[in-house]
């Protein structure tokens, strides 16, 4: 049995929201291919994700100089304790299903502050004389997501760094089994928003099939 972390980043009602509600299809069409698999939602709007803040910097450089745990501030132990926990769930699943809408070009706000908190050397990467190297190599991840323009072409291709955010971190966390399902162009001609999450759903169904299948190291 398998764990899959379900990473939405939306304040909308599954029903407002054209990325939540492509992701629903698609956990269904998993669940019909692979039911045994246990599946965690983490919804960073409804979660406690610290920024790395003053406390975060002020309590890794006093646990790196040899500070204990005990002697940290009440804020810094707790800020530090969720960040531990957050990269520590983050490793010990086997898939990710990250959901965003396009906001500005990237991902909302509180989706870069849990990659913040799941990116720590010695976690998911690590430093060696050749570079950095990801040390989740075994793990397959999809992204879901939704955007009101068009940007997989045209005079827009080049500002779309949502996506191509996503799957940077994760190559770089050394996940290279990744599938994109994007919606785009519903603001751009609403008279065909329907049929465009239409056609999104009907390609996230195809790989959920995929997506339920154990990754295969080649």
């Amino acid at each position: 049995m398998a764990q899959v972390l379900l990473i939405t980043a939306n304040p909308k009602a599954a029903e407002q929201s054209f990325s939540l509600s492509v992701a629903k299809e698609f956990l269904n069409e998993y669940r019909n291919e692979n039911p045994n698999d246990e599946i965690v939602e983490l919804d960073l709007y409804k979660m406690n994700i610290p920024n790395l803040d003053e406390d975060v910097f002020n309590a890794w450089g006093k646990l790196q100089a040899g500070t204990s745990f005990d002697q940290l501030t009440a804020t810094e132990k707790e800020k530090v304790s969720r960040l531990s926990d957050l990269v520590d769930q983050f490793v010990a699943a086997d898939k990710y299903i990250f959901v965003t809408p396009l906001w500005n070009f990237g991902v909302p706000p509180v989706m870069k502050s849990y990659i913040d908190a799941v990116s720590v050397a010695g976690k998911t990467f690590k430093y060696t004389e050749q570079g950095p190297v990801g040390l989740l190599p075994d793990k397959k991840a999809v992204h879901i997501q939704a955007r009101g323009g068009i940007y997989s072409g045209g005079p827009a291709k080049d500002m779309e760094f949502g996506d191509r955010y996503i799957r940077a971190v994760l190559s770089f966390f050394g996940i290279t089994d990744v599938e994109s399902v994007i919606a785009e162009g519903m603001a751009f001609t609403p008279n065909e928003a329907e049929k465009i999450k239409a056609n999104a759903i009907e390609r996230a169904k195809e790989v959920a099939k995929n997506f339920a299948r154990p990754t295969v190291n080649v």
